[in-house]
């Protein structure tokens, strides 16, 4: 049964990070109406305002506020699925995420404009990272000669991020190492103002300093929206298509508690104005496709209708990988604040040596490493992190059918230089952990062990043990071009869908390349932009 009695000015799809900036931002116009809908629950659940450690790990996987979306069997990873968990909930990836705020290294951007005039250059976006965010300090000072924490940070925005207030001497111990190493570029006070390679504690989005509650787009940006008249909220509605008008995008089909097929209700909402559509890297493009936006051929051989052929509809997709590389403590761990307390930001040396830091690291008391690797007693991790992946994947859908999972293949390692840049990194997180400074602290190896040395044993735990960051982007790219033969644009700069009218996606999947970095915060910064430009305020 389908009922269609609503109408709003805008119609907001999909309630993560970007719905919720989006929601709550354009809803500040009391003359709109903004309805926003979201296929999970809403953010009740107690740990996901609870940003302690604990909390925050058994977050990861739960169906009742994520859905794990998994790969087909990658080549790369020595025919592993690896299961790649979303955000179901208000507040999507930001109230489930690992809570890093990290701005990206400004050359990331100039991927993204790369003429300068488009409005996402690093200048032109940071007004909008600084608009998102209250940023408080930690306790933790930095060496002297380090620069200042805090130029640029925001003030009076929405997010509460704030720094470390008692790491772990250990992740203290790794930001002394990293001083005196050469290959490292020093220490800087904040990664996101001072963002040249280099080492530094992490920031956290938390409301207050003490990190014990969680500060999401839903808790920071929708809740303090919620009690205005023009803005409505509609959880457990799960998208199905859009319809359209000739070439305007009218309607949202969505189903009322999509969970229980054997009740599902269709219901049908008009947007006067725009439909935007933030479901992220891995939903965005199935949702285009089943409404007739996407690769003509694949669509018809589905049975769908075409309404715009946009081959660039799942196609470019990315996603940082990791692994971690272990080690036993000679000394009592504490509990962590964060799961990585201290970063480092470096560049391999392989491929473009001018261009942005290729590796991150993740750095904390705990044993981040595989079950069999794991020892008694207290550890800690240093985990390279794949920044820039050449290895190019795509998200397409299986079926006409809303609930069927989508084919998800990131392809994985499919590029050489994506092995060689995590072989490098584990390299360099040895020879890191083997400085001094970390003397008082290191035990045994845990992962992959003193006796992997040899090339093609490194390479083989990478590909055993490497896996994702949860940071899916590309799939619905920005650009001039929806018919460039290399990665062709699915969104113009204006993040609205090429050949169709009325229809925007503002969402990970527009990103043209992953940011340096965990990818919640230029999220956050996209829906600030893309509201900014709906409303017709940018650059005001």
């Amino acid at each position: 049964m389908t009922v269609s009695t609503e109408e709003f000015d805008y119609v907001v799809v999909g309630g993560g990070t970007a719905g919720c900036v989006l929601a709550a931002r354009l809803s500040e116009d009391p003359d709109v109406t903004v309805l926003l809908l979201e296929d999970g629950p809403a953010d009740t659940l107690p740990t996901l305002r609870d940003a302690r450690l604990g909390s925050v790990l058994s977050l990861w996987g739960d169906p009742a506020v994520s859905r794990v979306h998994r790969s087909v069997p990658q080549p790369g990873l020595l025919g592993r699925e690896i299961d790649i968990p979303q955000g179901r909930v208000l507040g999507g990836g930001s109230s489930i995420n690992a809570l890093l705020h990290v701005w990206g290294h400004p050359l990331d951007y100039a991927d993204w404009d790369p003429q300068g005039k488009e409005g996402w250059s690093y200048p032109d976006l940071l007004p909008y990272f600084q608009r998102a965010e209250t940023y408080r300090p930690g306790a933790v000072p930095v060496r002297a000669g380090a620069g200042p924490a805090g130029d640029a940070r925001g003030l009076k925005g929405p997010l509460g991020v704030v720094g470390l207030q008692a790491p772990a001497e250990v992740s203290t111990a790794f930001i002394r190492a990293v001083a005196g190493w050469p290959s490292a570029g020093g220490v800087v006070a904040d990664h996101n103002t001072k963002p040249d390679p280099g080492s530094g504690f992490y920031y956290q989005s938390a409301r207050e300093p003490g990190g014990v509650q969680r500060s999401s787009a839903a808790s920071g940006y929708l809740a303090p929206a919620s009690g205005r008249p023009n803005l409505s909220v509609r959880t457990a509605a799960r998208a199905t298509r859009l319809l359209f008008e000739a070439d305007r995008a009218a309607e949202v089909e969505y189903a009322h508690e999509p969970g229980r097929a054997e009740s599902r209700i269709l219901r049908r909402t008009r947007a006067r104005r725009e439909i935007l559509v933030c479901c992220g890297a891995l939903a965005t493009p199935g949702l285009l496709a089943r409404s007739g936006v996407g690769p003509a051929e694949q669509l018809r051989e589905l049975g769908l209708p075409v309404l715009a052929d946009l081959p660039g509809v799942g196609q470019g997709l990315q996603d940082h990988l990791l692994f971690g590389v272990g080690y036993g403590s000679t000394r009592a761990l504490p509990d962590s604040e964060l799961l990585a307390e201290a970063g480092l930001f470096l560049r391999s040396g392989i491929g473009d040596a001018g261009g942005p830091p290729d590796l991150q690291f993740f750095f904390g008391p705990v044993q981040f490493v595989p079950d069999a690797y794991r020892a008694d007693g207290p550890g800690f991790t240093l985990a390279p992190v794949l920044l820039h992946p050449a290895s190019r994947g795509e998200v397409r859908i299986a079926s006409a059918d809303p609930f069927a999972d989508p084919i998800v293949d990131p392809r994985y390692l499919s590029a050489e230089q994506d092995l060689a840049v995590l072989v490098r990194g584990l390299e360099l997180a040895r020879e890191l952990i083997a400085r001094p400074e970390l003397d008082g602290f290191r035990g045994p190896e845990l992962a992959p062990g003193t006796g992997v040395v040899a090339r093609a044993g490194l390479e083989d735990y990478v590909r055993r043990y490497a896996s994702t960051v949860w940071h899916p982007v590309g799939t619905a790219r920005m650009g001039a071009d929806p018919d460039a033969a290399d990665e062709p644009a699915v969104v113009g700069f204006d993040l609205a869908v090429h050949g169709v009218r009325g229809l925007r996606v503002v969402d990970a999947s527009v990103m043209p390349s992953l940011p340096s970095g965990n990818t919640n915060a230029a999220t956050v910064a996209i829906a600030e932009r893309a509201a900014a430009l709906i409303r017709g305020t940018h650059g005001a």
